[in-house]
């Protein structure tokens, strides 16, 4: 099932939302919609209905289910990451677990993180803004129980591609987003300005090829820049 609504001229944060179970759809509707700077633009039942509103529909965040018939969410992220035509899309995957087994392989496909089903709703309206600005849904606590729960024995380390071409300093910046700072934390860290921060995540970004900070985090991991368990 498919349900689009918005017309053009919409001045809001547009998201899709996408979850087998109508009665949670309409919740997480309810919520976003009270909110006044957000519109729910769209709904679908599983992935593949999500994917094909985010193509007709360009939203800013898609709220995909992690586990849907036919096409789950980690299939539909992937889907959206592969369309150059989806590079404004964020994705943000529900769980209904902070740990849920399939949390970090939508990371690696390319959300930019995730909510658990029974967030408050203050956090969900100012989740959906973070990743609309094009920020990660990754705190420290939970970056940290999420790499070291699924990445502490991960195959041998491979570079990913870019990684020599990060200047010593990008390597320490990037280490520090994988920790989940922040641009203010890293700056306070590294006793630089906020801006000279922001430049190097940036760049950083550009060079490896990543969406967002949560890919910087996961390809800090996978490469061996960082290590889970070691501070």
């Amino acid at each position: 099932m498919i349900r689009a609504g918005a017309g053009p001229g919409d001045t809001v944060i547009r998201v899709v939302l996408a979850d087998d179970q109508p009665l949670i759809r309409a919740g997480f509707r309810v919520l976003l919609e009270m909110a006044g700077d957000i519109s729910v633009v769209g709904e679908a039942g599983d992935g593949g209905e999500a994917v094909e509103l985010c193509r007709a529909l360009r939203p800013d965040v898609a709220l995909l289910d992690v586990r849907m018939p036919s096409v789950d969410g980690i299939q539909a992220t992937r889907r959206i990451g592969a369309d150059p035509g989806l590079d404004g899309v964020r994705v943000v995957i529900l769980t209904n677990y902070a740990l849920d087994e399939y949390v970090f392989a939508a990371l690696r496909a390319g959300a930019s993180g995730f909510l658990v089903k029974d967030i408050e709703p203050a956090d969900l309206l100012r989740s959906v803004r973070v990743a609309a600005g094009g920020e990660a849904l990754l705190s420290p606590s939970v970056t940290r129980r999420l790499i070291e729960e699924y990445v502490a024995t991960p195959p041998r380390p491979v570079p990913g591609p870019g990684l020599e071409r990060l200047t010593g300093r990008e390597r320490e910046v990037l280490a520090l987003v994988a920790t989940g700072m922040s641009n203010e934390e890293i700056a306070s860290h590294l006793t630089i300005s906020h801006a000279t921060a922001k430049t190097h995540v940036s760049r950083i970004l550009g060079k490896l090829g990543a969406r967002d900070r949560a890919q910087l985090v996961v390809q800090a991991y996978e490469s061996g820049l960082v290590v889970p368990g070691r501070r």
